[in-house]
């Protein structure tokens, strides 16, 4: 069949290529090239219960289930990714990673019982300034995947924080403390929520959003990020 001229037009100067290193065609279905697909450093974490995500959080929270599709390495190509989202807003990125590790994710039991995706969300200033939540892209993928609601508008931030990069993990915690907080109680009551973030580094921010969201009755809390760092 022949496509409208100005297909081709679009092709011949803006052709179709890998999202993510910009000079190779996608894979079909894929929104990646077959050698950037090929050097993404998967964790494999979903396929067991007692993973170092979850031993993260050991003594903090009571963690359903956790995990992160990919690991997070100074000049990897998972870093590359996360930046290209964050900073260059490749959100189409976020969505894409999202739908590939929902079908992931649906294979363990524990992650197919989630009632919903909450992500973990970003001050109104930041996300005027920056046009965009980057854990919400990855939420949306996972929703879209693993057919349940996205709701991104349960889990407020309420008090403006400083970025979290240089700090330690205690002052990272400090840094979050009584920022979040939950609205909608009861369309939370007795659900099992994935909460989800970008990257987890301390899990000061997702531990932040999960003590929010444990104060609702019958919340049960399982979390997947995009990368975990090493």
């Amino acid at each position: 069949m022949l496509l409208p001229w100005n297909t081709y037009f679009i092709q011949l100067f803006f052709p179709d290529l890998c999202h993510l290193c910009e000079r190779r065609k996608p894979l079909r279905g894929h929104g990646l090239c077959g050698h950037c697909l090929a050097r993404l450093p998967y964790t494999h974490y979903h396929l067991w219960v007692d993973n170092p995500f979850v031993e993260r959080f050991w003594g903090r929270i009571p963690l359903y289930a956790g995990a992160a599709c990919y690991f997070f390495r100074k000049g990897g190509l998972a870093r590359h990714l996360i930046h290209r989202l964050k900073y260059e807003g490749k959100k189409e990125l976020g969505i894409w990673v999202g739908r590939q590790y929902g079908r992931q994710l649906m294979e363990n039991e524990l992650f197919a019982g989630a009632d919903c995706i909450v992500p973990v969300p970003l001050h109104k200033k930041k996300e005027l300034r920056r046009g965009f939540n980057q854990s919400a892209c990855f939420a949306e993928g996972l929703a879209e995947s693993m057919n349940v609601p996205c709701l991104t508008r349960v889990l407020q931030r309420k008090v403006y924080t400083d970025s979290q990069t240089r700090k330690t993990q205690i002052e990272r915690l400090r840094n979050v403390e009584h920022v979040f907080a939950v609205r909608q109680k009861s369309s939370l009551e007795g659900r099992h929520v994935l909460l989800v973030d970008d990257v987890l580094t301390t899990g000061a921010t997702l531990e932040a959003c999960a003590l929010a969201l444990l104060k609702v009755p019958g919340v049960r809390i399982s979390m997947a990020t995009m990368a975990i760092a090493e």
